[in-house]
């Protein structure tokens, strides 16, 4: 054979070759029309959960002072603290290390409604009384706070409520987190014999401190 005639039978088996090869590529898959599919998205959402508080409530906003006890020197006038509840709904987390609390009270002087000389603050005096302080033994009633009426039962305590007294307070706040505790106190007016006949008022201010 020639030089001619074999290129063009090389030629020829070259074409052959192309041809056969692109009778074999794949047609590209095609979506029928009207077909469609689907995802499932889901999520979880959590409560909001609103973060703890500690708060003081008193179960009345007035007492009623009636007289009892009284003798020839000294008239004195007793009632009943309402109950003063300490609620904590913080968690353990939520409390700063080394935190405490304390309920502490401080009352006016009595003012007379017609123009009587007033009685000051330190004829005032209470005896705080625990009623529910939890199992952690960590929160306790203050000391009993007499008149200046009154010799003195603990050292210096016989001032009234003139200043801020402890009625109450937590000695680990974080230990009797999530819970509530409530006191009372017993309270006295005690005064001189002579005191002006009528009606007067003083205001008992309690405040809670961490």
């Amino acid at each position: 054979m020639n030089t001619y005639k074999r290129r063009q039978t090389l030629a020829a088996g070259v074409v052959g070759a192309v041809l056969t090869g692109a009778a074999v590529l794949p047609s590209p898959a095609l979506a029928e029309p009207g077909d469609d599919a689907s995802v499932r998205v889901t999520v979880d959402i959590d409560e909001i959960r609103e973060p703890g508080v500690l708060a003081l409530s008193i179960a009345g906003d007035a007492v009623a002072l009636s007289e009892d006890g009284s003798t020839l020197l000294v008239r004195q006038f007793v009632g009943t603290l309402p109950t003063v509840t300490v609620t904590d709904t913080r968690v353990a987390d939520e409390v700063p290390d080394g935190a405490n609390w304390a309920v502490l009270g401080s009352a006016t002087d009595f003012v007379g409604t017609t123009g009587q000389a007033p009685i000051t603050a330190d004829h005032f005096g209470w005896k705080p009384r625990l009623l529910d302080g939890g199992e952690t033994g960590l929160v306790t009633e203050g000391e009993e706070v007499v008149t200046s009426l009154d010799e003195a039962t603990q050292p210096g305590n016989n001032v009234g409520l003139v200043d801020q007294e402890l009625l109450v307070s937590a000695f680990d706040s974080e230990a009797v987190a999530s819970d509530s505790y409530s006191v009372n106190a017993d309270l006295y007016l005690r005064t001189p014999a002579e005191v002006a006949a009528g009606a007067y008022s003083s205001t008992l201010t309690l405040s809670l401190f961490e």
